[in-house]
């Protein structure tokens, strides 16, 4: 099924299935194909780390818990098979979220400068050290 075949969905839609009976959550953003719906009502009892965690963030974004928590490949598969639509996404929404994806891929290339950084002034440092032996 491609994306454009699956149905939309707005936030307030996804919003009304929270319960262990009816399901639903996002998964994904503008890094990775963008934000996708997900029916995992039938999965609740499979999921490794029990059902709990997968109602507490039912009915909503789940994305970031979802990349924080390191998913499998084989995770990814399995989800695949639950996804029932797109998120429907405002221009303001999808401007603001373009926005904060380019940010937060601004703020790593940063921090990996920083460390080279930090690298040069210690061996600076070993260095100076050394010549005072």
């Amino acid at each position: 099924m491609t994306d454009e075949s699956l149905k939309e969905y707005t936030m307030e839609e996804v919003a009304k299935h929270t319960s262990e009976k009816d399901c639903w959550l996002i998964i994904g953003n503008m890094n990775n194909g963008g934000p996708k719906v997900y029916d995992i009502t039938s999965y609740l009892d499979d999921h490794p780390g029990g059902a709990e965690v997968m109602l507490d963030v039912s009915g909503q974004d789940g994305d970031e818990f979802f990349e924080d928590i390191g998913h499998s490949n084989d995770a990814r598969e399995e989800l695949k098979k639950y996804l029932i639509g797109t998120l429907k996404v405002d221009e303001a929404t999808l401007a603001r979220n373009l926005e904060l994806a380019k940010r937060k891929q601004e703020g790593a290339g940063g921090s990996g400068q920083m460390m080279v950084l930090l690298i040069a002034i210690l061996a600076l440092i070993i260095g100076y050290y050394k010549t005072q032996m």
